[in-house]
């Protein structure tokens, strides 16, 4: 590949275009990323044929370091990458947890070692992770974990149970949070890595009102975990979990970029047009919606502007910062709206759950408005990030009553 070091935008520009027509499947413009799906199916040969073209190009994760697989791009070069996957109807399909939580964090606090084994795999599709964290105690006060983990020599030994499991039925590793100290709460608490494949690990998906299982409970008994697979000291895996909350409310909101853009579709004011109807100069002929729907579209365009913004800042400096919960609670709060919206305009064809009267895009209007009830709760609930906001960004007091 070409050294855009120098910032020739330009010659980038020409080779993303030639490179994702010579690449791109036809057969898959426009249609939506699928691993934006909660679902899982068996990947099209087309699907898989794209995965592995933009996992060797390193496009997937275009900002992360070449030494590992990616891109090695600027922020303004990946940009363009972006823009000319969305004018060419292509999706991003290198995504997931492994993307947008536990890859920036490696590349952070992970030794040489765990670099060069984990984040190959991560840049080219190859593997998909989960997070353990939570646990039926453990949620808002996640420090009060109590899954174990005992020192047996080059290895430990877990015993315990997570919650909350997104995507566990499905992934191939999992990065997780135990306890290596129960004398202590947050500085008794590592941070390591294992595969989901082995005895002693069983996972059971929990069915949501969306119809969907994208959550599970996660048992752990004797399951293994390589002493290299420790990642940052012993006892230390609480600063590590809090920087990577921060890359994942990042990535709930919308900021993250690592799986989410391009994902075609006729988009919603077009969709509003095809239901509602049209005046003779072209506008949405219902002056109300017509309203609402304007300020949601600039909404979420300065929502977009200022979350590029952010993500660009938080890697000029040290990392993302305590603004991620901003943007969490703005991104999920737009993005529910435009749910709502979406049901609307569609009217009783967007109240259907199975059937021929419904088509496919309809029937995933309704299944999304009811999942994306959870954005405000999961990752960290709006409350949470409230008040994460008005103390170390406003710098608020905290009024605790301790009379």
């Amino acid at each position: 590949m070409a050294d855009f070091g120098g910032g020739d935008l330009d010659a980038l520009r020409t080779e993303a275009k030639e490179w994702i027509a010579a690449n791109f499947p036809a057969g898959l413009k426009g249609a939506p990323n699928p691993m934006m799906r909660e679902e899982r199916s068996t990947p099209s040969p087309e699907q898989e044929a794209w995965r592995k073209a933009m996992g060797e190009k390193g496009w997937g994760v275009p900002t992360w370091p070449a030494a590992y697989g990616g891109g090695g791009l600027s922020g303004a070069e990946a940009r363009v990458i972006q823009q000319e996957l969305s004018r060419a109807g292509a999706y991003n399909p290198i995504g997931g947890m492994g993307v947008m939580m536990f890859g920036p964090t490696l590349l952070e606090y992970g030794t040489e070692a765990q670099k060069q084994e984990h984040i190959p795999p991560i840049v080219k599709g190859e593997l998909q992770w989960c997070q353990g964290f939570s646990e039926p105690g453990a949620g808002s006060d996640l420090a009060s974990l109590q899954c174990k983990a005992e020192d047996k020599g080059d290895h430990f030994v877990i015993n315990g149970q997570k919650i909350w499991t997104s995507g566990a039925q499905f992934a191939d590793w999992c990065f997780c949070l135990v306890r290596t100290d129960t004398s202590k709460k947050h500085e008794g608490i590592s941070f390591v890595l294992f595969t989901m494949h082995q005895p002693g690990v069983e996972v059971r998906p929990i069915p949501l009102i969306a119809g969907n299982s994208p959550f599970c409970e996660t048992f752990f008994t004797d399951a293994i975990a390589d002493k290299k697979n420790l990642v940052g000291p012993l006892n230390g895996g609480w600063t590590i979990a809090k920087r990577l909350l921060q890359h994942e409310r990042g990535g709930l909101s919308g900021a993250g970029g690592g799986g989410g853009f391009g994902m075609g579709g006729r988009g919603i004011v077009q969709m509003a047009k095809d239901y509602v109807g049209t005046e003779d100069d072209g506008r949405l002929s219902d002056s109300d919606l017509r309203t609402r729907l304007i300020m949601n579209e600039m909404e979420g365009r300065a929502f977009q502007q200022t979350a590029v913004r952010s993500m660009m800042e938080s890697r000029s400096n040290s990392g993302p910062s305590s603004a991620t919960s901003i943007m969490k609670n703005a991104g999920t709060h737009w993005m529910q709206q435009r749910a709502e919206l979406t049901l609307e305009i569609m009217g009783h064809q967007g109240l259907g759950w199975g059937g021929e009267d419904f088509s496919a895009e309809e029937l995933m209007a309704v299944r999304g408005w009811l999942g994306g009830k959870a954005t405000t709760i999961y990752g960290g609930s709006q409350e949470v990030q409230s008040n994460i906001i008005s103390k170390r960004i406003l710098g608020l007091p905290d009024l605790t009553n301790n009379s």
